[in-house]
């Protein structure tokens, strides 16, 4: 097969190439190629997207795109350039106006509606997910044949968002602080899904042409049970201590992620549907998923390969703090 990455220097896109080459795929990453390096033995055309298609690019053929975008434009141009190919789309599952309601599916929960003209994502985004909207109609509508695959939160190697990082992070230091701020209640459901996971999974559906739209998650499990899976992969002997979200608040912690936050942590009932899809159609169209414990091994490795990583969350004052008003609380 040959493929078209439109990425391939970061994170998932980057996974999907890896993905490609090792299955012997004549694999080309058409990026920018200022925010990370491409796949050993996949090849490299300079593309900036705001710029148009460059010729080198739009004279080649390919079996299948991936596509990863946010701006409608982007995609628009892009489709119309290799239409005839198999595309798989990456979107989100912020394209889902309910949060709220466990269970949703692709066809069982509203999309928000689209904003279809490009929009500054640092000035505004809460449009990140209308946006999304956009590019998959586009995509089903122009190219040959689709499949749109909707991600939740995306753990492991590379992660440059921090989100899942954390806890291999902070359960790497229990050794000396082996007392650990955990969030809300342990019933509470999360769903994570490892990058490689994802990208083999996505290399699965662009060689069979695949079709129809999935949301690209592992099961929802209560996040007591994620962070006991992840401790013993890293610290056994780990305390969580549960600290309610009504004081979490009070505290002025932050849910999801980002400086003072706690993530995996959302706040309760609006998003109880965030981190609970049903992985079920997904799981039956092939998608396999590995264990909690080895993505929290293998992303710690990385971590610990690349010091200068993006973890964020609270610091270890900032929540030896908040564990101290909480005992003083009771």
């Amino acid at each position: 097969m040959r493929l078209l990455v439109l990425g391939g220097s970061v994170f998932l896109s980057r996974a999907v190439a890896e993905e490609a080459v090792r299955r012997d795929h004549e694999v080309v990453c058409a990026c920018r190629g200022t925010s990370g390096s491409i796949p050993t033995g996949a090849s490299f055309v300079p593309f900036d997207r705001s710029q148009g298609v460059p010729a080198e690019l739009a004279e080649q053929q390919f079996d299948a795109v991936v596509d990863v975008a946010r701006q409608p434009s982007w995609v628009r141009a892009a489709v119309a350039t290799f239409a005839e190919s198999h595309w798989v789309f990456v979107s989100t599952v912020n394209v889902y106006e309910d949060e709220s309601t466990p269970g949703g599916r692709p066809g069982t929960l509203a999309l928000r509606e689209p904003i279809s003209e490009d929009v500054d994502l640092a000035e505004a985004p809460e449009a990140y997910g209308q946006l999304k909207v956009a590019c998959e109609q586009i995509v089903r509508e122009r190219a040959s044949s689709s499949m749109v695959v909707r991600p939740g939160l995306i753990a492991g190697p590379g992660d440059p968002s921090g989100r899942f990082t954390y806890w291999p992070a902070r359960l790497d230091d229990a050794a000396g602080s082996p007392e650990l701020l955990a969030p809300g209640d342990p019933q509470d459901t999360v769903q994570i899904i490892d990058v490689r996971d994802l990208a083999a999974w996505i290399v699965d559906s662009a060689e069979s042409g695949r079709t129809g739209d999935f949301d690209g998650i592992g099961p929802s499990m209560p996040i007591g049970t994620l962070l006991a899976e992840a401790a013993e992969a890293v610290a056994p002997t780990a305390e969580f201590t549960w600290v309610p979200q009504d004081f979490l608040v009070e505290q002025q912690v932050e849910p999801w992620a980002g400086p003072r936050s706690v993530p995996l942590w959302l706040p309760r009932p609006e998003y109880d549907g965030m981190l609970a899809h049903d992985a079920a159609p997904s799981l039956d169209a092939g998608l396999t998923i590995r264990p909690i414990a080895e993505t929290t091994r293998d992303t710690l490795t990385w971590l610990r390969e690349n010091p200068e990583a993006e973890v964020g969350g609270l610091t270890r004052e900032e929540e030896r703090a908040v564990l101290d008003a909480w005992r003083a609380s009771r």
